[in-house]
C-alpha cells in the first residue's frame, strides 16, 4: 500500500522540492494552500499522486482538524510552512506569533485528528542554532546540539531578529509539545542553512524567487558597474533538503533528532566567479568585482552526526548555482 504524506505549506520553494521527490518515489502527497487558486496551480504542476486541503490561516487553533480529518490514509506529515519575510510592519503580529502559534496549533490537530500519523518532520533552520553574529564567527561551533540564546523580546526589535527568534522559539516549542503531551508520533526537524539551487518546476523560475533563492537570482542580475554584495555564508541545495526531509521520516536513526543539513560555505564573489567561469556569453554583462577574495568568516559547523543520518553526497555549490541560473535561463526565454 502506498504511504500517503501530508506536506503543509505546499506552495513553498523547499515543499515544492519535496513534493516533487516524493511523488518520484510513489508516495501519494496531499499539501495545504491557503486558496484553492494555489491548490490547482500545484495540481497542474506535480500530477493526480497530488491532492490539496484549503488551509487560510495557519495560525489558528484547529486549523488543520478538517483537512486532516479528510485524510486518514495519511502517517505522515512535514510542516515546512512557516512566515518568511524580513519586511514586516509588526514583527510579533506577522512574524513571531504566527510562527510560534501555527508550529503548536498544527502539531495539536495532528495528535487530536490523526492519531494515525506515526512520523512528524519540523522543517526549522541553521537560524534555531545560532544568532547572526554567531553564524558568521569562526570562534562559535553550531551543531545539532545546539539552540539559538535569541529571545522573544529580541525578537520584537526588527524584522531580522524576528525571523530567527520565530525559527528558535517555534521549534523549542515543537519538541516541548512532544515532551509534555507524548504523542503518538515521533517528531524529527530538518535544520538547513542557506538554501540554494533549481525550482522544483521550470514555471516557478520565472521572475522575482523566494528570499534565499534570490540571493543567487541578484547575482546573475547583477549590471557592470554594480558593486558586488558582501553577503556570505553556509549553503545547502534545496534538492538536498528534500532528500533530507525524507530521510527523516523513512530512517530509524533520524527519530527525534535534529538534521543539520550544511554542504559547504558561501560568498556573494563566490557566486559570481560561479557564473562568470559557466556562462562565459555573460561575462560581457556582469562585474568582476574581486575574485581573489574567496576567505569566508564562518562559524564551524560540526554537523557530522546529520551527514551520517542522511547517508548521501551532497550537491556542491557550483553545480546548484549552475542548475539555477541554467533554470531561470530556460524560464524567462
Amino acid at each position: 500500500m502506498t504511504t500517503s504524506v501530508f506536506v503543509s505549506g505546499a506552495t513553498g520553494y523547499i515543499a515544492q522540492q519535496v513534493i516533487a521527490l516524493l511523488i518520484s518515489k510513489n508516495y501519494n502527497v496531499v499539501g495545504s494552500v491557503r486558496s484553492a487558486a494555489k491548490g490547482d496551480n500545484l495540481k497542474k504542476l506535480h500530477g493526480s499522486k497530488f491532492q490539496y486541503e484549503v488551509v487560510p490561516v495557519l495560525e489558528k487553533q484547529g486549523a488543520f482538524d478538517e483537512a486532516l480529518k479528510n485524510h486518514p490514509e495519511v502517517t505522515v506529515f512535514l510542516h515546512t510552512a512557516s512566515p518568511a519575510t524580513f519586511t514586516a510592519e509588526d514583527n510579533e503580529k506577522e512574524i513571531l506569533i504566527p510562527a510560534i502559534n501555527g508550529t503548536k496549533y498544527v502539531l495539536e490537530s495532528i495528535s487530536k485528528s490523526a492519531p494515525q500519523i506515526k512520523r512528524v518532520v519540523y522543517t526549522s533552520s541553521l537560524v534555531a542554532i545560532a544568532t547572526p553574529e554567531q553564524i558568521n564567527d569562526p570562534t562559535f561551533e553550531a551543531s545539532e546540539d545546539v539552540f539559538s540564546p535569541i529571545t522573544y523580546d529580541d525578537g520584537k526589535s526588527n524584522s531580522l531578529s524576528a525571523y530567527f527568534a520565530s525559527k528558535t522559539l517555534a521549534e523549542r516549542a515543537a519538541w516541548e509539545f512532544v515532551k509534555t503531551t507524548k504523542p503518538e508520533f515521533v517528531l524529527s526537524t530538518v535544520n538547513p542553512v542557506y538554501v540554494f539551487g533549481p525550482q522544483a518546476k521550470d514555471e516557478e523560475a520565472k521572475g522575482g524567487l523566494n528570499l534565499t533563492a534570490e540571493i543567487v537570482n541578484s547575482v546573475y542580475k547583477l549590471k557592470k558597474d554594480d558593486e558586488v554584495p558582501q553577503l556570505s555564508g553556509p549553503f545547502v541545495d534545496v534538492r538536498d533538503i528534500a532528500k533530507a526531509h525524507l530521510v527523516a521520516f523513512e530512517k530509524d536513526e533520524a527519530k527525534e533528532q535534529r538534521i543539520l543539513v550544511y554542504t559547504e560555505p558561501f560568498s556573494s564573489q563566490v557566486i559570481l566567479n560561479i557564473i562568470r567561469k559557466n556562462f562565459p556569453e555573460l561575462r560581457n554583462t556582469l562585474p568582476v568585482g574581486n575574485p581573489e577574495n574567496v576567505d569566508i568568516a564562518l562559524a564551524k559547523i560540526d554537523n557530522e552526526k546529520s551527514r551520517k543520518i542522511l547517508g548521501f553526497e551532497q550537491i556542491p555549490l557550483e553545480d546548484s548555482i549552475v542548475d539555477a541560473i541554467k533554470q531561470v535561463i530556460r524560464a524567462n526565454a
